[in-house]
């Protein structure tokens, strides 16, 4: 057999393959032995048909069996042997006139390959790293939700700009299904006004797009997916079922430690500090996350090379249950060639960077995730047992450590991001933020 790249230029190349009689009549032979005593051919008992005519009647797709079963091995073995990194897998070229007669037989298939680059993660930018701060109204405005949330509810027979609503969003098309209870004051103020004065039974119809100060509150209140949320601009329909408004609590020791636990707060100022803490960790995480993106447009933006593009189309049309057509195959080539571009851009990065992940690496990050997650719940002081067992769990699921892992690179390369890339520093309010984020 001999096997030679052929390569078109720089991403795509052909493998060629040529098989001899050699390279499978051996094979062929014992298969056609092994299905004489089973060969049935009228005229002729069972086990009794001349081998002549089981060759006759089986020899064709037995030499296109074994022929595939050496093509395929030895198209394995190239592969590794070449050290080839390929994106994709091979694709056979289609020959409708291929001739199974030949002494010769030929196969080609294409490969696409992964482009080689260099990155340079401390090329001169303009991303601005942002520490957001927890302004004196954001702090407020918590200070007045705690004051409902625990407050008595009083029942109104209309909306007015102070109403607590309970009730349905919904549309259809988008899948949005969801009962929730939201004050008016959370709305845009040109959402909200169109409430006022509304009963319970009426439905209003608002525009997502704007609805909220921040976007992910749609993940909160339509519980739309994370990647539903920016960009998404649908009607939906919110039918109200109750109508309150609210005595405020009391800011006393017991709705203090109702809150935080005995003693951990003791006074409007305390509890003041405490929002602040906890709404400016939330802030550094999503701040981060933005850091992180504008990294990756950067990097995708000024680190050029080309993807053999034609043929991943060609490619993703043969993979997944669903075989797609060429139309569609070109829409998804579009809709992940950015994402496929900062892949190998990240696999780069961390290979330049020297980083490398560890169980340890994975077991920490998940124990730190685990414990913020029970916090949210209440549970702020479990023990070392009860958070271990849960980590063991997790991190017996496959899916899971996939994910978790792709968190911890991410966590990591930021890291690196922030040494290399040097971004200028910007503090902001969270107002702030959400406008320089999405243009609010």
């Amino acid at each position: 057999m001999d096997i030679k790249r052929v390569a078109t230029d720089a991403v795509n190349e052909t493998i060629v393959m040529t098989v001899v009689h050699m390279d499978y009549k051996g094979q062929v032979a014992k298969r056609i032995n092994e299905k004489m005593p089973l060969a049935t051919v009228k005229g002729f008992r069972k086990g009794q048909v001349p081998k002549d005519l089981v060759e006759k009647q089986y020899g064709k797709a037995i030499k296109q069996e074994e022929v595939k079963k050496v093509v395929d091995l030895a198209l394995e073995r190239f592969v590794q042997s070449e050290r080839l990194n390929l994106l994709g897998t091979p694709l056979a070229k289609e020959n409708e006139n291929f001739d199974w007669d030949a002494e010769e037989l030929t196969f080609e298939y294409e490969i696409g390959l992964v482009p080689n680059f260099e990155i340079d993660l401390e090329a001169k930018n303009n991303i601005v790293k942002y520490i957001v701060t927890a302004d004196d109204k954001l702090i407020d405005g918590q200070v007045e939700r705690i004051q409902k949330q625990f407050g008595k509810a009083i029942p109104q027979d209309k909306v007015d700009a102070d109403s607590d609503l309970t009730g349905t969003f919904s549309n259809e098309e988008k899948g949005i299904d969801n009962t929730t209870t939201i004050s008016v004051s959370t709305f845009n103020k040109k959402a909200g006004d169109k409430f006022i004065g509304k009963k319970v039974g009426d439905v209003v119809t608002v525009s997502t797009k704007g609805l909220f100060e921040d976007d992910h509150q749609l993940m909160d209140y339509l519980k739309v997916s994370h990647d539903d949320v920016h960009g998404l601009d649908v009607e939906v329909n919110f039918t109200i079922e109750a109508i309150n408004g609210a005595e405020l609590a009391e800011l006393n020791q017991e709705l203090f430690d109702k809150l935080f636990g005995e003693g951990k707060v003791a006074s409007l100022e305390d509890l003041k500090a405490k929002i602040k803490e906890d709404a400016e960790a939330q802030f550094a995480q999503q701040a981060d996350q933005k850091l992180l993106l504008d990294v990756q447009d950067f990097l995708i933006e000024n680190t050029k090379f080309d993807l053999p593009a034609e043929f991943l189309k060609k490619w993703l049309q043969t993979v997944g249950e669903k075989k797609l057509s060429a139309e569609e195959a070109e829409v998804e080539y579009a809709r992940s060639e950015k994402g496929l571009r900062f892949q190998l851009i990240e696999g780069k990065a961390m290979a330049q960077s020297n980083i490398q992940i560890t169980f340890e690496d994975l077991k920490a990050f998940t124990t730190n995730a685990i414990r913020q997650q029970m916090a949210q719940f209440g549970q702020t002081n479990p023990t070392d047992e009860e958070v271990q067992g849960i980590v063991a769990r997790v991190l017996s699921n496959q899916e899971e450590v996939k994910r978790l892992s792709e968190q911890v690179v991410a966590e990591k390369l930021l890291e690196v991001f922030k040494e290399k890339a040097n971004p200028t520093t910007k503090e902001v309010t969270y107002e702030e933020f959400i406008a320089a984020s999405y243009g609010e």
